[in-house]
């Protein structure tokens, strides 16, 4: 199979910015600093990276012998974004792929935001009941820095994901590829499918449910099947969900009515 246009320039993309990541600035930090999407409430934060964090992936995983380059988020996704990207654009045309998938992108930004901003208020409640300033939290968080005395208040798991949270930084084209997944499974659900260490081929319209439901039961009980324990599952899902909608919409008032080109 061949390549189609769109898809041809994200894979460019994608990679110009790990390999810019991986050469500039120590363990890629200076790209994450300004790419990556941070919380909102955190200095780090700048509105553009709303976009930029969906063309930026993981460049380092932490193991015993220090920090080590890591290929397989970016090797994974752009499979995928080649594998099902390219029968769907061929499939909608260029204009509503590029629509569709920064869409599915900003869905599971938004849907993992929405998720990170329950977590930490929950325990910014939390404090200020008990009599601390919100302010002061925050400049405090801002600096790098947090009061053990949070401990005793939010215990010692909640105090982890607050700062967790207000810490956190996302990157990887993950969530618009979910989109994309769905996409294929509604314009082509007949499609068989396999993974690579489960050979067996299984239809587009069970395939991929499944891996919705795999994901879906991460992000409750935070057990990883394919990715690594810090995969954004609510983004996963986000994507997919944006993905389903536009395409019921676009599916549900003839397609062809609405095709861009």
């Amino acid at each position: 199979m061949g390549i189609s246009n769109t898809v041809k320039h994200l894979l460019i993309i994608n990679v110009l910015v790990w390999i810019g990541a991986l050469s500039i600035g120590q363990y890629g930090e200076v790209f994450n600093n300004l790419f990556a999407l941070h919380f909102p409430k955190n200095d780090l934060f700048q509105i553009w990276q709303i976009i930029t964090h969906m063309f930026m992936h993981a460049t380092y995983v932490t193991t015993a012998n220090g920090p080590t380059i890591y290929i397989q988020h970016i090797l994974f996704n752009m499979f995928a974004l080649w594998m099902f990207g390219t029968a769907v654009e061929r499939a909608i045309g260029q204009k509503k792929f590029i629509f569709f998938y920064i869409s599915a992108g900003l869905g599971a930004a938004l849907l993992q935001l929405g998720y990170y901003y329950f977590k930490f208020y929950s325990g910014m409640d939390a404090l200020t009941a008990s009599g601390l300033d919100q302010t002061t939290i925050m400049n405090t968080l801002n600096e790098g820095k947090y009061n053990t005395g949070w401990n005793t208040i939010l215990g010692s798991d909640g105090l982890q994901s607050f700062l967790g949270v207000f810490n956190s930084s996302m990157v990887g084209a993950s969530g618009a590829i979910m989109g994309v997944l769905v996409a294929f499974g509604m314009l082509f659900p007949e499609s068989k499918l396999m993974l690579i260490f489960l050979p067996i081929p299984i239809k587009a319209k069970y395939f991929i449910p499944a891996i919705i439901a795999l994901d879906l039961i991460s992000a409750i009980t935070g057990q990883s099947f394919f990715s690594p324990g810090n995969t954004a599952y609510i983004a996963h899902i986000g994507g997919a969900l944006t993905g389903f909608i536009i395409m019921y919409f676009w599916k549900k008032d003839q397609f062809d009515k609405y095709r861009w080109n």
